[in-house]
């Protein structure tokens, strides 16, 4: 059984719903853009602000990319492969074809400069070298890279390269491309800033990073694009405005400049109408409960994690938590343990929902508080 408890979720307080009528802020219909399918999300909340055709298969491109460099982050991660190793550049890396870093058979080159390679100059041959350096071949390393995907979420997506290089069953989609720009820059901050390198010289050979918006709007700190002549112009970008991030997919533009400027209005888009914002923080009480048979009476009840949620700007105040909560608490109870649900709601709209826990251990109570409990029991 369960005691339903309705309240306004503000920094310093809770109030009834009934005080407050929620009523959402207009907001704009997205732009309509000139690409295949797009999609805008926000970071910390992982609310889809605007998409189209999200869940439609595409062929990625470069932007296979991103999936080959997190493999390398995890394993960097793991301790298997450190920036400072030596990567002796086997033939089948030099004889790559498309993008190109411009490193030469039997030469060492480091994993570090590899990796520049691969994000700034979108280099095949660097990343055949990468893959062959963690994995032993590029075929283990593209299994790696579909077992993370799997573990990702991302559950229409398949790889059969770690290039991007067309194959009919090489294929992701704007939704889990967005899964993964999310899961880079959460899991590998201290590597993320590899991104933002508008240029890379190796080799005597300068390149530039081909995202224009790294030159075009300060706010913007990567990701990755990606080109074929089945793909079109792709661009996975991402940027930071008032503490808010943003992940936009773009796919299948016509041009170098459209794909920016389709990246450009999107993010606008998100940035302008938009806020996100910790709504509750972790081990903050909600509400309070009757604890039965324990040593303390009183039970705080909040949220395992922050509660970060996107809404349109000037209507945080009105989010409402809707409680459900469990109507019989009997202790022993153990930090963490799930006594109900709590939905936050803007209107008819549910933005999040998450399980309420405890915030604290109440050990079970004398022998004289469990009589007494069990009496009230009784009668209740």
């Amino acid at each position: 059984m369960r005691l339903s408890v309705k309240i306004l979720v503000s920094a310093i307080a809770l109030l009834s719903m009934s005080t407050v009528q929620a009523a959402p802020e207009l907001v704009p219909a997205p732009p309509k853009l000139p690409a295949t399918a797009w999609i805008l999300m926000d970071f910390h909340s992982g609310r889809v602000l605007a998409e189209q055709d999200a869940d439609g298969r595409i062929e990625p491109a470069s932007l296979t990319k991103l999936m080959a460099a997190y493999v390398v982050m995890y394993e960097m991660k793991n301790g298997t492969v450190k920036m400072e190793d030596m990567v002796r550049v086997s033939e089948k890396a030099w004889r790559m074809k498309g993008s190109l870093m411009f490193i030469e058979a039997g030469k060492l080159v480091s994993v570090k400069d590899l990796m520049l390679g691969m994000i700034v100059q979108s280099g095949n041959d660097a990343t055949v070298a990468l893959a062959e350096h963690t994995a032993g071949s590029e075929d283990s390393f593209v299994s790696l890279m579909n077992r993370h995907a799997e573990v990702l979420g991302m559950t229409h997506t398949h790889f059969t390269n770690s290039t991007g290089w067309p194959s009919p069953d090489h294929y992701t989609t704007a939704r889990d491309l967005a899964i993964l720009t999310k899961a880079m820059i959460r899991d590998f901050p201290d590597h993320y800033d590899m991104y933002k390198i508008k240029e890379f010289t190796y080799n005597g050979i300068k390149q530039s990073n081909r995202n224009l918006l790294l030159w075009q709007d300060d706010r913007v700190d990567g990701v990755k694009t990606g080109h074929t002549e089945s793909a079109g112009y792709c661009l996975i970008s991402s940027g930071v405005q008032q503490n808010m991030r943003l992940i936009s997919v773009v796919l299948g533009t016509k041009t170098e400049r459209a794909r920016a400027q389709v990246s450009q209005k999107l993010l606008n888009y998100g940035f302008r109408f938009f806020e996100t914002y910790r709504l509750h923080a972790a081990a903050e009480p909600l509400t309070k409960a009757r604890v039965w048979k324990g040593a303390e009476t009183e039970l705080d009840l909040g949220l395992a994690d922050d509660l970060f949620v996107t809404t349109p700007r000037g209507v945080r105040q009105k989010v409402l938590a809707d409680i459900k909560m469990d109507a019989t608490l009997m202790a022993p109870i153990s930090k963490g343990q799930k006594y109900g649900e709590v939905a936050f709601r803007l209107g008819d709209e549910v933005v999040a929902t998450r399980p309420l826990v405890a915030l604290h251990d109440v050990a079970i109570g004398g022998l004289w508080r469990r009589l007494i409990d069990n009496v009230s029991l009784w009668f209740n």
